[in-house]
């Protein structure tokens, strides 16, 4: 008997949301996928938030955020909305030592951010500042952006960006004050940062609500010399979600 099938005849695979038996590891049963709000149909080619109605082929739509709220990236795509089993999903893996969740999304971000793929962008994770990162002992957004470079064959670099300064949370905070907030947080690595000059570059975070810290990691792309940015969560929060 080969080692993955005796693996797999004592730990049968599970469901990332229920637990109940699936065919493959780091999948969804039936009942749970249709229970989990992947985004489908039209969607803001800004922040990937789905949009009501039909998309004609090759038009580029907007949602009310991004008409009023400059956005530096040049398209952006999401893999859930926050919300239901996709909210669980994020959480677990953030604050919950899910690992298996981002090893699950490598294919998700994939087919999300296809059209994002072309031209060989350098994948790179929005940073967490070190204090939290010792308190974490990971980077959520790291495992993501691994997940989707094993998936893709693309470049990762993991620390391509640094947060040197430890911004307060954004909870309760209006969309001014979100933006003030990330003001100037985020940095090129002082080394690896060079690293960034003369490509195009994806961003990876783990969600996406008013677009703050993404607007400031694509500031510091930019800076560093990347010659565009776009970017990619694996969850969007959505007002009507």
């Amino acid at each position: 008997m080969r080692l993955q099938t005796a693996i797999r005849a004592v730990f049968p695979p599970e469901c990332l949301c229920c637990s109940d038996r699936v065919e493959s590891a780091f999948a969804i049963c039936g009942k749970c996928w249709g229970d989990t709000p992947f985004v489908v149909g039209a969607i803001c080619g800004l922040c990937g938030v789905p949009l009501p109605g039909k998309a004609e082929r090759h038009e580029v739509l907007r949602c009310d955020d991004c008409l009023s709220i400059a956005r530096p990236w040049q398209a952006g795509r999401a893999v859930f909305v926050y919300a239901g089993n996709a909210r669980r999903l994020v959480l677990g893996l953030k604050h919950g030592d899910r690992a298996d969740v981002a090893r699950a999304a490598g294919p998700w971000l994939a087919r999300a951010g296809a059209d994002l793929l072309a031209g060989d962008p350098l994948i790179v994770p929005m940073p967490l500042h070190w204090r939290r990162l010792l308190t974490r002992r990971f980077n959520q957004s790291a495992l993501l952006a691994h997940a989707l470079a094993r998936e893709t064959g693309l470049q990762c670099l993991p620390d391509g960006l640094v947060r040197v300064r430890a911004t307060p949370p954004q909870d309760n905070r209006n969309l001014e004050a979100r933006f003030a907030n990330l003001q100037g947080a985020i940095r090129p690595h002082p080394r690896r940062g060079a690293q960034l000059a003369g490509r195009k570059v994806l961003l990876i975070d783990d969600v996406m609500t008013s677009g703050a810290s993404l607007a400031a990691a694509t500031g510091a792309c930019l800076d560093a010399g990347a010659t565009g940015v776009c970017v990619m969560a694996l969850a969007r929060v959505a007002k009507d979600a």
